[in-house]
């Protein structure tokens, strides 16, 4: 009877002194995933909201209305009705501590790239937006290249391989049929987009990703996408895909010929161009980090707390309801500290490393986001494995991380010159 009664209470009218809903994001929320949804959804409609940095979990502010109240209640996700007196007193907490109000002005247009073939297991990110109830648009490569990308505030790009080089699978897993299937996929697409290799097209999608952040887009990448995309900026004009993959040997000395100027994030690494070893480069940091982590319950990592009044795009990046995060592998563990370019700001590391998570830089008008990992509650995601069930882990730290930077790029920001 009780339960009938507040959830009662909750759909009644608010009195003429309420004025906002505050969704908690301390261990008070009940579905963390799902706030990120309400938030979004509500500013799709033309609500106004608030991002209170470092207040109860960097909790959300919103505009009173009944139809985001009845929302909260239908999603599961907990929420408080405040006065403005109330919200003053917010204010006045957030004024003198290390917070910071951050006002987010529209819902961002998010597009993933993912080829059609995309298997339940293949991204955390789309199972983190369809579970929050978040809309997305998936564009591949043919999309890319035509110019959708001025369509969308948001890009993310996952396990991609923008070398040319079908994640390094080939030694595991060239005899199954997935991995045929993916091969024909992108050689038939290359041949009908006019390229005569499928590492000249990923190249080609890796510029345009690059100019996309240069001009004011959001990039956020997770596992081998921010490692491959580097590699592949770094190796434009040389030839470092071994004949296994494309046909032909790898140029001479392609280390040596590599540019570090064109990337995002890393330089100065070395590739590894024996087809039969599972890595790309030395910026993944396995498999010398068994040595660190040999046991799962080893294996975390802590989110650095940042002034929220000097630094609110880091704060923002790393809300959460925890400051240890459980590690998780995937086919870019780990990014290499030593291979970071000197303007990257790391937002996340284990203790006493050469190892970062979680990273952040501008570029131009635009910024990106690298999360390293494949499934923030897997820890050791395999090909064909079931898609992890977010309803276990909806109050999950780790996909927090990604749905932060969904929200990101909502916030309301100074314009920055290129």
């Amino acid at each position: 009877m009780t339960k009938v009664l507040t959830i009662a209470l909750l759909l009644l009218p608010l009195p003429a002194a309420a004025a906002s809903l505050l969704i908690p994001m301390d261990k008070s929320q009940t579905d963390h995933l799902k706030a990120y949804g309400v938030v979004y959804k509500a500013l799709d409609t033309g609500s106004k909201a608030q991002w209170l940095l470092n207040y109860k979990g960097g909790s959300f502010l919103i505009d009173y209305s009944q139809d985001v109240a009845n929302m909260c209640l239908l999603m599961g996700v907990s929420c408080e009705q405040v006065t403005s007196g109330q919200v003053a007193d917010i204010y006045r907490v957030i004024e003198v501590e290390n917070m910071e109000r951050v006002e987010l002005e529209k819902a961002p247009k998010i597009a993933v790239y993912s080829p059609p073939s995309m298997q339940p297991w293949d991204d955390a990110v789309t199972l983190a937006l369809t579970y929050a109830e978040i809309k997305y648009d998936v564009v591949w490569d043919e999309e890319v290249l035509s110019g959708a990308l001025d369509e969308y505030d948001w890009l993310h790009c996952h396990h991609e391989d923008f070398t040319g080089q079908y994640g390094k699978f080939y030694a595991a897993y060239r005899h199954q049929l997935w991995y045929q299937a993916d091969v024909r996929a992108n050689e038939d697409m290359a041949a009908r987009l006019g390229y005569s290799k499928v590492s000249l097209m990923k190249l080609d999608v890796a510029r345009t990703i690059y100019d996309y952040v240069r001009r004011g887009g959001f990039l956020f990448s997770m596992c081998s996408a921010p490692e491959t995309i580097d590699i592949a900026l770094a190796a434009e004009g040389v030839d470092i895909v071994p004949r296994e993959f494309d046909g032909d040997p790898v140029d001479p000395g392609c280390q040596e010929r590599l540019d570090y100027s064109r990337t995002f994030a890393f330089e100065n690494f070395v590739i590894t161009i024996d087809p039969l070893l599972y890595r790309h480069s030395e910026i993944d940091t396995y498999p010398d980090r068994q040595i660190r982590f040999p046991r799962q319950e080893d294996d975390f990592f802590y989110l650095f707390d940042f002034a929220a009044k000097l630094d609110p795009v880091p704060t923002m990046l790393t809300q959460n309801h925890r400051n240890t995060i459980d590690g998780f592998m995937g086919q870019t563990t780990g990014f290499r500290k030593s291979l970071l370019k000197k303007f990257v700001t790391v937002m996340a590391q284990p203790d006493n490393y050469d190892e970062v998570r979680y990273i952040h830089g501008n570029l131009g008008r635009g910024t990106f986001t690298f999360l390293s990992g494949h499934d923030p509650e897997d820890y050791r995601h395999m090909v064909h494995d079931p898609p992890t069930d977010l309803l276990l882990h909806k109050n999950s730290p780790g996909y927090r991380l990604i749905l932060n930077n969904i929200l990101f790029p909502a916030a309301k920001k100074k314009e920055r010159k290129t």
